[in-house]
């Protein structure tokens, strides 16, 4: 009987393919599970990067949160002054943030884009209450680009491009505001961000605008602007369609020359 067992014991052997198949699957689970942890990481981080800059959001109390941020400069446009798609604006910032614009406006609903735009589409959006973060490509690119891309990607009122020659690194622009950095982990973006997208205390002129797209925004013209691009104080192109103003637009003089930067 003894030896029947033994030989009944060792014809059964051990189940291997039972042992293979449970490795299988909980090597797939651990790897499942890493390929989440790392690709939701930048995600993740950036949200505690947001909630740390939380501090900066506005309110009635502190309706410009921007002036604590050390190194924001600040120059008061007018609102609502348009030109054709055939024309120039000459900037007095590099890159814009405020003053005559397209009549169009580049999607800010979260776009990246890959090129360089035209000026004049994108200060439209700055208008719309959007943040418009431009980099220079020579020296942004990497981590630090996708460091930059994951607090655009998906965010309303918030887009990005390329700026050929910009002389820093980086530069974000709202209506009227603007901070240039060297890099892209520097806190004070999620600071400006939480200051000024979208802020309701009279920092934009255009209350309730739309960041969807309006228009495919064209390419951006490195060339110095000629003897017949429109200068900052221009009253707008006739025939060029007028925004209609949100509630609380403030009526503002033409642009003067920007503030010292806040300090901390």
């Amino acid at each position: 009987m003894k030896a029947a067992r033994s030989s009944v014991v060792s014809k059964k052997g051990t189940p291997w393919g039972t042992i293979i198949a449970v490795v299988a699957i909980v090597a797939l689970a651990a790897s499942v599970v890493t390929y989440y942890m790392v690709a939701s990481a930048p995600k993740r981080e950036q949200k505690t990067r947001e909630e740390a800059a939380a501090a900066f959001a506005p309110s009635q109390q502190d309706p410009d949160p921007s002036k604590r941020i050390n190194g924001v400069t600040t120059t008061t446009y007018e609102g609502s002054v348009h030109v054709t798609a055939a024309e120039r604006v000459a900037y007095d910032k590099t890159p814009p943030y405020g003053g005559p614009h397209d009549q169009s406006w580049a999607a800010c609903n979260g776009v990246v884009y890959e090129k360089a735009v035209r000026n004049e589409n994108m200060v439209h959006g700055l208008e719309h209450g959007a943040i418009w973060i431009a980099y220079n490509p020579a020296q942004i690119s990497g981590d630090a680009l996708e460091l930059l891309r994951v607090r655009v990607e998906g965010k309303p009122y918030t887009t990005m491009s390329p700026y050929p020659n910009l002389d820093k690194p980086i530069s974000l622009q709202s209506w009227g505001h603007q901070l240039k950095l060297d890099s892209a982990s520097d806190e004070r973006i999620d600071q400006f961000i939480a200051a000024l997208r979208t802020n309701p205390f009279g920092a934009y002129p255009e209350r309730d605008a739309t960041c969807d797209a309006q228009i495919e925004p064209g390419d951006f013209d490195p060339t110095p602007p000629g003897p017949d691009a429109k200068p900052m104080d221009y009253k707008g192109t006739a025939g060029t369609q007028q925004d209609q103003p949100g509630a609380g637009q403030p009526s503002q003089p033409p642009a003067t020359q920007p503030s010292a930067p806040a300090s901390k």
